[in-house]
């Protein structure tokens, strides 16, 4: 069985070392999953941003990103929906993150 976009891009991050998994939670605040703690999404070092989208279908529209927990440095990712379809918590996390810098 072939792997979708979403999977492609998570193996390839944990791959990376982002082992951890995040998520997005009420007020722009990041969950670790490993520390079982909350940061704010601005706090949060981002290294990647990956951008996927559905060929006809706006619920397909993600971000995955390579984050590392302020808290314990566990490195990460999170999945996030965007556009119409987006979650609000996912869409205040994601307004709140500060994009890699370029290499």
């Amino acid at each position: 069985m072939r792997a979708g976009p979403l999977g492609e891009a998570v193996r390839e991050l944990e791959a990376a070392g982002y082992q951890g998994q995040m998520a997005a939670r009420p007020g722009a605040r990041v969950m670790c999953f490993t520390c079982r703690r909350e940061s704010e999404a601005q706090a949060v070092e981002v290294t990647a941003l990956r951008r996927l989208e559905g060929p006809s279908d706006p619920a397909d529209m993600l971000v995955v990103a390579a984050l590392t927990c302020p808290q314990c440095g566990t490195r990460g990712t999170v999945v996030l929906s965007y556009g119409p379809e987006a979650d609000e918590d996912d869409a205040d996390v994601l307004a709140s993150l500060t994009p890699p810098r370029e290499p």
